[in-house]
């Protein structure tokens, strides 16, 4: 990949092209990434067990944070609150928000811009694909807008290949 920062289409193309299993899903974390210039993020799909879990991919947490952030129930932490609410998740500076949405987990990692959005498939969420930065940011319109069409198509590509598995 070039140091220039792809177009939207561009970058949906790329992500179109990584596999999503295994280790593909963070080669699609990796293009999410660059594109918004960003230092960290997490994808969560649903489990069984109603929980979220961080088998897909993770990028610049923090080992003791990872342990954490393994299992997210519906409703916590700002990747729980996007499921739940079906819906984007953001905080300028998690260190310093006073909103009830950052668990100190999200703190600990020393971060500060992020959002997460909703993984979604047939409208409903089933996991979270969160972005952050090491300084304050507060994310377009058209920043959570792309991001939400990335956790459409997520939600659609994890759907095609957990029926590939399946067959």
């Amino acid at each position: 990949m070039s140091d220039a920062t792809p177009s939207e289409a561009e970058l949906l193309k790329q992500i179109d092209a990584c596999p999503t299993t295994g280790p593909g899903w963070n080669d699609v974390l990796a293009c999410v990434l660059q594109h918004f210039g960003a230092d960290s993020g997490t994808i969560h799909f649903l489990g069984a067990d109603g929980l979220l879990h961080l088998t897909a991919a993770s990028r610049g947490i923090p080992q003791f944070v990872l342990d954490t952030v393994r299992t997210v129930p519906v409703g916590k932490g700002m990747a729980g609150l996007a499921v739940e609410r079906n819906a984007p998740v953001e905080a300028c500076n998690i260190q310093t928000d006073a909103s009830g949405d950052v668990r100190p987990g999200a703190r600990a990692t020393g971060l500060q811009g992020s959002i997460v959005v909703p993984i979604v498939r047939d409208g409903h969420a089933v996991g979270a694909l969160g972005v952050a930065n090491q300084r304050e940011r507060t994310f377009t319109v058209g920043e959570t807008d792309l991001l939400m069409r990335i956790g459409a198509r997520l939600g659609e590509r994890e759907k095609e290949e957990g029926r590939r598995e399946k067959a």
